[in-house]
């Protein structure tokens, strides 16, 4: 099961989630969209970690996601 929260980030749209690995811990995803043309989505890569709870991961793909708004956006 994927949580996922969306949040709003100047021009962009940031799909922020978490995946359950088998050790009941979490992995973060990540899509970027700009929220005007052209909107195509971008799926970030995201370095592996295993956080314990949703939550952590969460914060963690939309902290990587203001990184990368803030280096190629």
């Amino acid at each position: 099961m994927i949580a996922t929260k969306i949040f709003q980030h100047q021009d962009y749209e940031l799909h922020c989630g978490a995946s359950a690995v088998d050790n009941g811990r979490f992995v973060p995803t990540l899509v970027v969209s700009k929220q005007v043309w052209p909107t195509r989505p971008r799926t970030i890569a995201m370095q592996r970690g295993d956080f314990l709870t949703e939550e952590t991961a969460i914060d963690a793909a939309y902290s990587q996601g203001v990184e990368w708004i803030r280096n190629y956006g």
